[in-house]
């Protein structure tokens, strides 16, 4: 099987993407709407993107994010983010994702799952959760074919477009390492 990757280039998101994120955000608002929270017009501008990227390389640098993008060329064609970072005796952390619709079924996600959980892996985390909206089999599909397994439902857990939503809750355990003293 081909590398989903190959031609694609899947780095750490930096301030210079805030125009390519922008336009991608523009250009699959409607493909990613019904996955997302409605967001102001400003979220879809370069000044905007700036703003949100900014934000997010602070929580990086904090130790409680790590974020990337996917690109073709100059063009963010997908979203990566491993969240809510989280240390002590819990060492978990929530991961999140968006392949733009003319990228959608060439395993793209799966790819970039398989990196979250090595980078979540490599940070010495014990756990990696995500969260779905029951419809969303495509990536409820994708995170059991990483190991993911269901372990429940959170009713009206997240604000996702417009409306508060139940999320299909998923797991994956990676390790068995002991965690370290929690913190005080």
């Amino acid at each position: 099987m081909p590398d989903a990757l190959d031609g694609l280039e899947l780095r750490r998101v930096r301030l210079e993407d805030a125009s390519a994120l922008a336009e991608a955000y523009r250009v699959n608002a409607e493909h990613l709407a019904p996955w997302e929270p409605r967001r102001s017009p400003d979220f879809f501008t370069d000044a905007g993107q700036r703003i949100e990227i900014t934000r997010q390389l602070m929580a990086v640098e904090n130790g409680l994010v790590e974020a990337w993008v996917v690109l073709e060329g100059d063009r963010v064609v997908a979203r990566l983010n491993v969240n809510n970072i989280i240390r002590g005796v819990l060492l978990s952390a929530s991961l999140g994702y968006w392949v733009a619709a003319t990228h959608v079924g060439r395993g793209i996600a799966g790819a970039m799952v398989q990196h979250a959980i090595d980078r979540a892996d490599d940070l010495g985390l014990h756990r990696l959760e995500a969260a779905t909206l029951p419809e969303n089999a495509a990536s409820q599909a994708v995170l059991r074919r990483h190991e993911f397994v269901e372990f429940g439902r959170a009713p009206q857990m997240l604000y996702i477009a417009g409306e508060w939503q139940d999320q299909v809750l998923f797991q994956r355990i990676l390790n068995d390492r002991p965690a370290g003293p929690a913190v005080p």
